[in-house]
């Protein structure tokens, strides 16, 4: 992995539609972003903010997100998220988290990824199979 630089950003947005209704995923009863699509957005954010420092079979996962969902969106409303990455561990990459819709905050916390080799953590994962 080249070395990133602490302050780095990544941003990832999507126009909420049905199928990132709470109602719809399974994590509450109401027609409002769900925040397990929240979190998905935000780790995307942060998988954006390193991915240009990647090499070869490197890539990263998710180890630790603790986040706030302050504020409902509707249906139809564009959301962004923002990663910036706050330290550099080893192989722990640690961020700063947050979302907004068009009408302004909906969330923020933080989280951590660690680099991993793909291939070789595919094949440790599957190993719990046999």
């Amino acid at each position: 992995m080249k070395t990133p630089e602490i302050g780095a950003v990544g941003t990832a947005e999507i126009t909420v539609s049905a199928s990132e209704l709470a109602v719809n995923v399974g994590s509450g009863s109401l027609e409002v972003f769900a925040t397990p699509i929240m979190a998905m957005l935000m780790e995307k954010a942060a998988c954006s903010c390193i991915a240009d420092k990647l090499e070869n079979d490197e890539t990263t996962v998710g180890t630790e997100l603790n986040i706030a969902h302050s504020s409902a969106t509707p249906e139809g409303m564009k959301v962004t998220a923002k990663a910036v990455l706050t330290a550099v561990n080893g192989r722990e990459l640690s961020f700063d988290v947050s979302a907004e819709d068009e009408a302004g905050a909906i969330g923020s916390g933080t989280h951590k990824r660690f680099l991993v080799f793909g291939e070789r953590f595919t094949q440790k994962t599957k190993s719990k199979l046999k």
